[in-house]
């Protein structure tokens, strides 16, 4: 299943301005918040992983029909390397249940970030071992 969705860099930019780290916690998970303080303006990286978030939580809604919460799905990154996505909990354990994985892209630029995110069957390697 695919998720997609884009946000407006000034609509994050004001919800932290407004609501300060209350915006921050209901949101983001500590080392979300960590990895984008790092950045000169965190805006951008705040706002890609809102949009990862949601895409995320369109698609898993069209395989199990639950709603995730933002702070349930955990997006890392590394300067120079792909962010990685990760659905923490029950909600999580039933996606290796299934054996299906989230795989994301994100992108940003000056006005607004964007995510598509897909979750897809794990390949099963021809050995049988995983």
């Amino acid at each position: 299943m695919l998720g997609i969705d884009i946000v407006s860099n000034e609509r994050i930019r004001k919800s932290l301005e407004t609501f300060g780290e209350r915006f921050l916690k209901r949101i983001y998970t500590e080392r979300e918040i960590e990895y984008c303080q790092t950045f000169r303006d965190p805006v951008p990286c705040l706002a890609a992983r809102w949009a990862v978030k949601e895409a995320i939580i369109k698609a898993y809604f069209q395989i199990f029909g639950k709603v995730l919460k933002f702070k349930q799905i955990e997006v890392l990154g590394k300067k120079g390397y792909p962010a990685t996505a990760v659905i923490l909990g029950k909600e999580g354990e039933q996606l290796k249940k299934h054996n299906l994985k989230v795989i994301i892209s994100l992108a940003h630029e000056r006005d607004y970030s964007v995510a598509v995110a897909q979750i897809v069957r794990k390949e099963i390697p021809s050995n049988g071992v995983s």
